[in-house]
């Protein structure tokens, strides 16, 4: 989403502008040629990612290979650390300026990996306001551009054309599901989240949104016949929810730009919690308790998440009152901090693809 946003503000800049890369349907629908489609890079885990490395070797050296034939005269790599910073030193070995749109968070773990960024990346455009002063006082050029996902309009479709969509009722609160983007990730968080549901009982609607890295196929046979709708798109789903249960990721931050009170919930295997647990350097794991700075909502990660857990928390939020409240109240702060430098909180403000598009074009001529 991030790349189609970022092509589009750039060709309304320079017409003759041509994509090539790593992508998926958004990015091929603006016109990018996608020799490396982004499915087959979506792993997550340190134990998990070792089965598909000679698999994702062989996707890198062929990106590499049509560079080697097309020499672009930039690069520009979207978040994907483990994959993209190796890109980054093979384009800077050719000469090719590199600019990293949503840096990695190397503020979160392995900060001595910033160097990798200092040495590989001519600018880095950063989504999260702490994160320009972090990258900064550790050398690499960093300007925030805002988040891309806080400028997202509320959805046009009205809760009761949604409900006649996908067959729901609308005098029940809904409840959207969000296990993960990954197929691991759902496996690891799917379950537990649908034992949840099960507890809350037929008195709600689930709705879980496809991520567009995932087979509807895959998703329905894990939830069989347990009473939950899958939906396309996850913003109109949030958005007529009354609560959501998210998994850690960029899925609570698209729950609180829609100002959708939700519980957190993560967990992966045994051995990466071990293994990467003493690596994390900060004291919260939901992004939006990160930029808040405290607690906004609930995180249930590996042995807290249990269904019972989620189940307490999630009927916290569900009635009005000042859980409630705070929670919404706490979200719609969150939404002000990632607006984009020199936006109005009251109006329209100018879209963080703008910004890194300028500031791209602008390199590009140097």
């Amino acid at each position: 989403m991030y790349g189609a946003e970022l092509i589009e503000a750039l060709r309304l800049r320079d017409a003759q502008l041509e994509f090539f890369g790593v992508g998926g349907e958004r990015m091929r629908a603006v016109g990018c040629d996608t020799v490396v489609d982004a499915k087959d890079l979506s792993v997550v885990g340190i134990t998990e990612i070792l089965s598909h490395l000679p698999k994702i070797y062989g996707l890198f050296r062929h990106l590499i290979a049509e560079a080697d034939t097309r020499k672009p005269d930039l690069a520009i790599v979207i978040d994907s650390p483990a994959f993209n910073w190796r890109v980054a030193r093979q384009m800077k070995k050719r000469g090719i300026p590199v600019v990293y749109y949503v840096a990695p968070q190397f503020w979160a773990w392995r900060q001595g990996r910033v160097r990798l960024i200092r040495d590989y990346i001519d600018k880095a455009l950063v989504i999260f306001p702490f994160e320009e002063k972090f990258y900064r006082d550790r050398g690499v050029d960093a300007t925030f551009v805002g988040h891309p996902l806080a400028e997202l309009p509320q959805p046009a479709i009205g809760r009761g054309d949604y409900a006649a969509q996908f067959h729901l009722d609308p005098a029940k609160q809904w409840i959207t599901l969000m296990p993960g983007s990954r197929v691991k990730e759902v496996r690891m968080n799917l379950p537990t989240i649908l034992e949840a549901a099960a507890q809350l009982g037929d008195g709600y609607e689930f709705l879980l949104p496809v991520a567009p890295t995932l087979d509807r196929a895959f998703l329905q046979n894990l939830i069989s016949q347990r009473g939950v709708a899958l939906v396309p798109e996850s913003l109109p789903a949030l958005w007529h929810s009354r609560a959501g249960i998210v998994a850690s990721g960029t899925a609570t931050v698209e729950a609180a730009m829609m100002r959708t009170p939700f519980v957190m919930v993560y967990r992966v295997s045994a051995l990466t919690y071990l293994l990467g647990k003493p690596r994390v350097k900060v004291p919260r794991f939901a992004m939006v308790n990160l930029i808040a700075g405290e607690q906004v909502v609930p995180e249930l990660v590996q042995q807290d998440f249990t269904a019972a857990n989620v189940v307490a928390r999630v009927r916290e939020i569900l009635p009005d009152g000042d859980v409630r409240d705070r929670m919404i109240a706490g979200l719609t702060q969150v939404k002000d901090m990632l607006r984009a430098p020199g936006g109005n909180v009251e109006g329209p403000a100018l879209h963080p693809a703008d910004r890194a598009a300028e500031i791209i074009l602008a390199l590009g001529q140097r």
